[in-house]
């Protein structure tokens, strides 16, 4: 293997943008004729064992084994690289990509097991922000905290999408400050397969944007539907839910800037929460939450149906047609 390097590392995590730069990093001590890559999807931990034990023609320098989407393998393919790694062969590197895996996951305990190099790189949702200040950072650029918040508000939780802005915007700058004005004038909302078209259609009781939306979704996103409809079903509950706060702070009196502090959220996005919120009653949005709960109910095995005549059939549920004066319901 090449001097300095483990036998074996697992490089995963929902930072899709980190466990790129850091693979390419890896890539990069090795010749790319001596680099192997598979996928996981195609390839099992037997036949990833057998390549890193045949010799190469260029094993003397060093030979790396590159192996992606690990998260797809099953229990066999596990045992047979953590056999492996018992005797690696020499000079072979062995690295294994992925998604999102926990420090628990077998593949993990198997790289630990072995003394390889464990890289996880995870984004916690909550802190997304912190993430995008960070990258911004990497660019050699910095950013006010609200303009992190409102790049993600934007753009949406996709990473590579935020990788992309943050790279843009930090090329613009040109090492100076940028600013809330900056994004909202360089950086445009998302549109068709965004969380913003999602939520917005929603807001607008437009049940046709609804469905385009989701639709969208399930096409554009690399993920299957059974991991993206449940992620969509989260972003309307979560939604609703806030759209239900806004209507009870409305309600007291309290504005949407005033909210927005309480919040910890953008004024743009709290303003806009208060518009959406609106054009529901109250008891709209209860059913809406009820209907969403069903439909999380629905995609753990209580329902026959499938997920995707669910999904149609809850949004159709939970959006109602627009009524006549839709902004009067708290006056």
């Amino acid at each position: 293997m090449a001097s300095g390097l483990e036998a074996a590392y697992l490089i995963a995590g929902s930072d899709r943008p980190k466990v790129d730069l850091t693979v390419r990093r890896l890539r990069a001590r090795f010749a790319p004729e001596a680099t192997e890559i598979h996928q996981a999807k195609e390839r099992s931990g037997e036949d990833v064992v057998a390549d890193c034990n045949a010799m190469g023609l260029f094993a003397g320098a060093g030979r790396l084994v590159l192996v992606e989407g690990v998260e797809a393998w099953k229990t066999p393919d596990v045992k047979a690289v953590a056999s492996y790694l018992r005797t690696p062969a020499p000079e072979t590197t062995l690295a294994l990509a992925g998604g999102e895996l926990g420090k628990d996951a077998p593949i993990a305990k198997a790289i630990v097991a072995a003394k390889g190099g464990l890289l996880l790189w995870d984004v916690p949702k909550r802190g997304l922000h912190s993430w995008v200040g960070e990258q911004f950072r990497t660019h050699g650029a910095s950013a006010d905290p609200d303009a992190c918040r409102l790049l993600v508000e934007l753009v949406g939780e996709e990473m590579y999408e935020l990788a992309a802005e943050v790279d843009k915007l930090a090329t613009w700058a040109a090492g100076e400050r940028i600013s809330v004005t900056d994004v909202e004038r360089l950086v445009a909302a998302r549109g068709e397969t965004t969380n913003f078209a999602l939520t917005d259609a929603f807001g607008a009781r437009d049940v046709r944007a609804l469905l385009e939306a989701c639709e969208g979704l399930l096409e554009h996103t690399p993920d299957p539907p059974s991991t993206t409809i449940p992620r969509v079903v989260g972003m309307l509950t979560n939604h609703v839910s806030r759209l239900r706060t806004a209507q009870r702070l409305d309600a007291q009196g309290v504005s949407a800037k005033d909210a927005a502090t309480t919040l910890g959220r953008h004024p743009f996005y709290v303003a806009k929460l208060f518009q959406q919120a609106r054009n529901y009653a109250p008891e709209e949005l209860d059913r809406a939450t009820i209907c969403l709960a069903g439909l999380d109910f629905a995609l753990k095995g209580g329902s026959h149906l499938g997920a995707e005549l669910e999904l149609e059939r809850a949004m159709i549920a939970i959006t109602p047609p627009p009524r006549p004066r839709a902004g009067a319901y708290l006056a």
